[in-house]
């Protein structure tokens, strides 16, 4: 067999690392720092995998959201330090993400503050995540600190400690439907059930402060709609909907679950009418394409934000993506098939696999001829080729050397971090096994 020599096979310019580039200059949304928004409300940014909220009240405080772990938490309250007025009065779940309500008992301490969200968060299940796959691994838990950047809307994600259940309190008062106007603390707030990156999340409105808190609706970065690690789809139409419920509070400020807050009326109004937009074009040219007859494969070369909209800084690519989307809505409207007879039953992955190699002329061609297009920086054809021979077969361990060089190319290539993180994290497992 042809050995590889697991290095890049030419030196590469910078302008092919810019994606990488430019996600770790967004590491800076995640700098350590505790934000005061308005007067009472502070925002503890970069000390967990997502935002926590503090809003001062009468003789009291009101918590919004808790951080992913006690540990995190404890940090969390060092840093608020006196402006976190005993007792916490109430504590208000933005939805049920692990990064956002692991903390809650330590928020809570002795004080017995009502823990609120929306009926939503009790009912539904946990979320049905597809197993793990040599080794991919979208928030790059395992990566070595030199490889990893950031997680998309976190510095880090369980890396130092995990995310775990060990701090959530459950609600203790829920509300259902549209939304429900509260006293918490002598501070009058409106909670909006906005779904949309999960079903329950819910909106913190505060609007004798301007303040609005939109849960994990908005985020710096391209709505992730079909997340790689196996979700279904987040609903696009429920999406837009929440965004424009959001849009008509006209928002001073707005505090989202992650990164730094975004301030001025202006700059909300815009931050939130691109994000929508950005969802509603992606959904309406996918629907329109899929009338057409047009596939998957063929509308993510095809659908696109337009230049105004490709520009925003609310928009890039860091988390979620248009291609994603694009996938993630035609699965969920049309199903996996694509309307080519020929894939109604298609053959097995190893039986084409062997067939391909037989018009190769053979493993060890097939394998050269990845090899020369990883030389080339055909990346993604060397990793197509590979696949072959790995699928006719699974332990060939030179192919899966190259396929780690191929992926580790393709990952340092990348501005969205979960497929940085899943490049580089699968190509660390198959690196580890061609050496075994």
């Amino acid at each position: 067999m042809v050995a590889s020599t697991l290095g890049l096979s030419s030196p590469a310019s910078a302008d092919e690392f810019a994606g990488r580039e430019q996600l770790r200059a967004s590491s800076v949304e995640f700098r350590r720092e505790v934000i005061e928004v308005t007067e009472g409300v502070f925002a503890a940014v970069g000390y967990s995998a997502s935002n926590v909220i503090l809003i001062q009240g009468e003789g009291g405080s009101v918590i919004v959201d808790t951080s992913a772990n006690p540990v995190d938490a404890a940090a969390i309250v060092d840093a608020f330090g006196e402006r976190l007025v005993r007792p916490v009065r109430a504590i208000i779940y933005t939805h049920n993400h692990p990064d956002h309500s692991g903390g809650a008992k330590v928020f809570a301490g002795a004080d017995n503050p009502e823990i609120i969200s929306h009926q939503t968060l009790v009912e539904s299940g946990p979320e049905f995540g597809r197993g793990p796959r040599d080794g991919g691994d979208a928030f790059g838990t395992k990566l070595s600190d030199d490889l990893f950047i950031n997680a998309g809307t976190q510095l880090e994600y369980g890396r130092v400690t995990p995310h775990t259940r060990e701090g959530f309190l459950p609600p203790t008062r829920t509300f259902r439907g549209e939304a429900e106007a509260i006293e918490l603390a002598g501070v009058q707030i409106q909670l909006i059930h906005t779904p949309g990156e999960s079903p329950e999340n819910t909106a913190v409105w505060i609007a004798g402060k301007g303040v609005l808190i939109p849960g994990d609706d908005f985020l710096k970065s391209y709505p992730n709609l079909s997340p790689i690690r196996g979700l279904k789809l987040r609903p696009p139409e429920k999406w837009v909907a929440s965004l424009d419920k959001m849009l008509a509070l006209e928002a001073t400020y707005m505090i989202q679950g992650h990164m730094r807050p975004v301030l001025g009326k202006d700059e909300v109004r815009t931050a939130l009418t691109d994000y929508r937009d950005g969802i509603k074009t992606v959904l309406d040219q996918t629907l329109a394409g899929i009338k057409d007859g047009k596939t998957a494969d063929e509308l993510v070369q095809e659908v696109r934000l337009s230049p105004e909209l490709a520009k925003s800084p609310y928009l890039q690519e860091y988390y979620g993506t248009v291609a994603w989307a694009v996938r993630g809505i035609y699965a969920d409207y049309v199903g996996w098939f694509d309307g080519n007879p020929t894939n109604l039953n298609p053959l097995s992955p190893a039986l084409r696999g062997r067939k391909m190699l037989e018009l190769a002329g053979g493993v060890d061609n097939m394998v050269l001829r990845a090899q020369e297009a990883i030389e080339a920086k055909d990346f993604q054809w060397g990793a197509e080729l590979i696949d072959y021979v790995l699928a006719a077969e699974p332990e060939n361990l030179a192919a899966k050397a190259i396929k780690a060089e191929a992926l580790t190319a393709l990952g340092e290539r990348q501005i969205n971090a979960t497929a940085r993180n899943y490049y580089l994290t699968t190509a660390q497992h198959l690196s580890k096994q061609s050496r075994e």
